[in-house]
C-alpha cells in the first residue's frame, strides 16, 4: 500500500504548475523577426487549405445547399470562440508552446502533457495528409501518371498501408523542413508568396462567380427537383421530398445548415499555429491577438465569398463533390479557368502544409524545454535560431508517415488533439480570470524582497489567521453575492464549476448524440435529462458570472465572460462526441504511449518539478532553524523580538552558502 505522504506528493506532481516569468520579455533563444502581417499570412495560409477548394461543393451537396454561406458564419462564429481565448492568452503569456503552455500555467502538469502530446498528434498527421493530397493534386494535373506509374512498380499489399509508397510527398515534406530549419524568416517570406496568390485566385472565383452567377440557383422549387429525381429514377425520401430536399435557399432545412456547419467547423483549425510564435515575434502581447482575429475574419471572408459564388455558378445539386470548381467553370462556359483553379490549389496546400510543419518543432521544443520530452529535442541552433532537432525529427516522422500509411483511418485524430486543445484553453480562461492573483506573472528572484516577504508572512501569521477563517466559511449566499474582489475561495469555486461543466457538457453531448431517437419519441425519462442538463448548465455559468473577476488588464481580453468560453466549450465536446469508437480507440492507443513516456522520463525531469524539490530542501531547512530558535527563544526570552526579527536575515545567509 502506498503511503499516504508519497501518493500525496504524486498526486502535487500532477498539478504542479509553471511559473512564467514575464519580467524581460524580450528574452529567448529563438529569432524575434516576425511582424503582425507575417502572423496573419501564417494564420491564413494554414487555415484556408485546400479545404476552401472542395469543401463548399461538398457540404453545400450532401447537407446545406445554398444556405452553405450561413453554414460558415455559423462555423465562423464557433470558431471565433476559441480564437478569442487563444488570443487572450497570447497577449497574457507570450512564449512558445500554444494551447500547451497555456494549459501547463493554469490546471497543472498533467493536462498540459495531454495537450502538447495531442498537439504533436495532429501536427504530425496534419502534415502527412497534406502532402499526399499535395501529390494527389499534382498528379491530376498529368492525368495520374505518378500513381500509375508507382502502382505498377511499387504496390503495397497490406492492411493499414498505403497504396503505394508516396516519394513526392516525402521529398516535399524533407524541402520544407529543411526550409524551416534555415530559418523562421524565409520561411514566413515563402509563405507569404504561397498565401498571396492563394487569395488572388479565389477572388477571382469569387469575382467570376458573381459575374456568371444566377440568382435563381438559390430559388429552385421543389417540384422541380421532384421531376428531376423522377426523370433519374431516384426514389424520393422517406417524407416525400426529392433526395435533394425540398428547394430554395436551405433546401436540407436549418438541421441541413447545422449539420453543414459541423463539417465547416473543421476549415478554420489551423489559426492555432500564430500562438507558437511567442518568442519569434516583434510585440507579441499585441501582435498574436491581432494576428488569430484578423486571420479567421480573412478566412471567413474567403469561404462566404467562394461558396456563394460557387452555387450560384451551378445548381447545388449538379455540383462535383471533389472538383467542384473547374466543373463548375465548364458548366458556366470558362473552362481554361480551371487552370487558374490548379494553381490556387497547389498554393493553398502548400501554405497550408507550411503552416503545419511550422507549430509542430516548436511545441516540441517547448515540452523539451519543460524536461517533458527528451532534452535534445529542445535544441537551438545558435546561427538560425531555430530547433533543428526539433524541426528534422518531426519532419522525418512525418515524412515516414506519409511515405508508407494510408492516413484516411488516421485524420479524425487530427479532431481529437484539436478540440482538446480547444475545450482546455476556453476552460483555461474561466479559470484564470477569476483567479485572486496570476499565477504565471512573477518578479524574477530577488534576496531582499524574498527576506522581506518572509519577515512579512511571519509576523503578520498570527494577526491575518481570524480573517483568513472567517474568509472560509461558504454559504449559499457567496453563490451569487460574493465579495467584490475575487478570494482563494471565489477561485476555488470557479475552478470546481469550470470542471463540473465539462463533465455536464459531455453528459448533454453524449444524450442529444445518441439518445436523439429517443428524445424524438418524447420518452420522459430523456427528456428529464435533457432539461435537467440545460437547467444545470445554465445555473453554473450564471454563478461563474457572479464571481469577482481578477482586475489586471492586458492588451486582448475575451469579452463575454464567462458565456462566450463555456458555449465554446460545449461546441468543442459536442463535436469530439461525433467521432467514431475507432478513432477513440487509436486515441487511447497514442494516449498510451504518452503516459508511458511522460510517467518514465517526463515526471521526474520536469524542470518544475527540480526546482519544487529545491524549494522543498529550503523549506525543510528553514523548519530546522525555526525549531532551534523557538528552542533559543525559551530560554532567552529576552531577545525573543530581536531573533525573529533577524531570523529571514539570516535564513538568506544560511541557504546561500549552502
Amino acid at each position: 500500500m502506498i503511503p499516504c505522504r508519497a501518493a500525496l506528493s504524486f498526486a502535487r506532481c500532477l498539478i504542479r504548475r509553471k511559473i512564467v516569468v514575464l519580467d524581460s520579455l524580450e528574452d529567448s533563444k529563438l529569432s524575434r523577426c516576425l511582424s503582425t502581417v507575417d502572423l496573419i499570412a501564417l494564420g491564413v495560409g494554414s487555415t484556408l487549405g485546400a479545404g476552401v477548394y472542395v469543401l463548399a461543393g461538398e457540404v453545400a451537396k450532401a447537407d446545406s445547399g445554398p444556405s452553405i454561406v450561413l453554414s460558415f458564419l455559423i462555423a465562423a462564429v464557433a470558431s471565433v470562440m476559441a480564437g478569442l481565448c487563444y488570443a487572450e492568452f497570447g497577449a497574457r503569456v507570450p512564449k512558445t508552446g500554444s494551447a500547451y503552455l497555456y494549459t501547463y500555467v493554469t490546471v497543472g502538469e498533467l493536462w498540459a502533457f495531454i495537450t502538447g502530446w495531442n498537439l504533436i498528434l495532429s501536427y504530425v498527421i496534419g502534415t502527412s495528409s497534406v502532402a499526399r493530397a499535395w501529390s494527389g493534386t499534382f498528379d491530376e494535373l498529368l492525368n495520374k501518371q505518378i500513381g500509375q506509374f508507382f502502382r505498377t512498380y511499387f504496390k503495397i499489399n497490406y492492411t493499414g498501408l498505403a497504396e503505394y509508397p508516396d516519394f513526392f510527398a516525402v521529398c516535399l515534406i524533407l524541402l520544407l523542413a529543411g526550409l524551416l530549419s534555415f530559418g523562421v524568416k524565409e520561411s514566413a517570406w515563402v509563405n507569404k508568396i504561397f498565401t498571396a496568390v492563394n487569395i488572388l485566385v479565389l477572388l477571382f472565383v469569387m469575382v467570376a462567380g458573381f459575374v456568371k452567377g444566377n440568382v435563381a440557383n438559390w430559388k429552385i422549387s421543389e417540384e422541380f427537383l421532384k421531376n428531376i429525381s423522377a426523370s433519374a429514377r431516384e426514389p424520393p425520401c422517406e417524407n416525400g421530398t426529392s433526395i435533394y430536399g425540398a428547394g430554395g435557399f436551405m433546401p436540407y432545412g436549418f438541421a441541413g445548415t447545422l449539420a453543414g456547419a459541423a463539417t465547416c467547423f473543421y476549415a478554420f483549425v489551423g489559426f492555432d499555429c500564430i500562438a507558437t510564435t511567442g518568442e519569434e515575434v516583434r510585440n507579441p502581447q499585441k501582435a498574436i491577438p491581432i494576428g488569430i482575429v484578423t486571420s479567421l475574419l480573412v478566412c471567413f471572408m474567403a469561404y462566404f465569398g467562394v461558396s456563394a459564388a460557387l452555387t450560384l455558378m451551378m445548381p447545388y445539386y449538379l455540383l462535383d463533390e471533389k472538383s467542384p470548381l473547374p466543373v463548375a467553370f465548364e458548366y458556366v462556359g470558362w473552362g481554361p479557368a480551371k487552370y487558374v483553379v490548379a494553381a490556387g490549389s497547389l498554393c493553398a496546400l502548400s501554405a497550408s502544409l507550411l503552416g503545419c510543419i511550422f507549430p509542430m518543432p516548436r511545441v516540441i521544443y517547448a515540452m523539451a524545454e519543460d524536461g517533458l520530452l527528451f532534452k535534445c529535442l529542445g535544441q537551438i541552433n545558435s546561427k538560425t535560431k531555430t530547433p533543428i532537432i526539433a524541426t528534422l525529427s518531426s519532419g522525418a516522422v512525418a515524412a515516414v508517415m506519409a511515405f508508407l500509411f494510408d492516413l484516411k483511418a488516421l485524420v479524425d485524430m487530427m479532431s481529437i488533439g484539436t478540440l482538446l486543445a480547444y475545450s482546455l484553453v476556453a476552460a483555461c480562461v474561466l479559470i484564470l480570470r477569476y483567479q485572486p492573483g496570476l499565477p504565471y506573472e512573477q518578479p524574477k528572484y530577488s534576496p531582499e524582497k524574498e527576506a522581506l516577504r518572509s519577515f512579512t508572512n511571519a509576523t503578520s501569521e498570527s494577526a491575518s489567521q481570524p480573517i483568513m477563517l472567517q474568509g472560509q466559511g461558504f454559504s449559499l449566499r457567496s453563490l451569487f453575492s460574493p465579495s467584490a474582489l475575487p478570494t482563494q475561495q471565489s477561485s476555488s469555486l470557479v475552478s470546481f464549476l469550470v470542471g463540473f461543466l465539462a463533465f455536464l457538457v459531455l453528459g448533454l453531448s453524449i444524450l442529444t448524440t445518441y439518445g436523439v431517437h429517443t428524445i424524438a419519441s418524447l420518452e420522459a425519462w430523456s427528456l428529464a435529462l435533457l432539461v435537467l442538463f440545460i437547467v444545470l448548465f445554465i445555473v453554473i455559468v450564471l454563478i461563474i458570472w457572479r464571481q469577482p473577476q481578477n482586475q489586471h488588464k492586458v492588451a486582448f481580453m475575451v469579452p463575454c465572460l464567462p458565456f462566450l468560453p463555456a458555449f465554446s466549450i460545449l461546441v468543442n465536446i459536442y463535436l469530439m462526441v461525433q467521432l467514431s469508437a475507432e478513432t477513440w480507440i487509436r486515441f487511447s492507443i497514442w494516449m498510451a504511449l504518452g503516459f508511458l513516456i511522460y510517467f518514465t522520463y517526463g515526471i521526474r525531469h520536469s524542470l518544475e518539478g527540480n526546482s519544487r524539490d529545491e524549494e522543498d530542501d529550503e523549506d525543510a531547512y528553514s523548519d530546522d532553524i525555526n525549531t532551534a530558535t523557538e528552542e533559543k527563544s525559551a530560554i532567552q526570552a529576552n531577545d525573543h523580538d530581536e531573533r525573529n526579527l533577524s531570523l529571514p536575515f539570516i535564513f538568506h545567509e544560511k541557504t546561500s552558502e549552502c
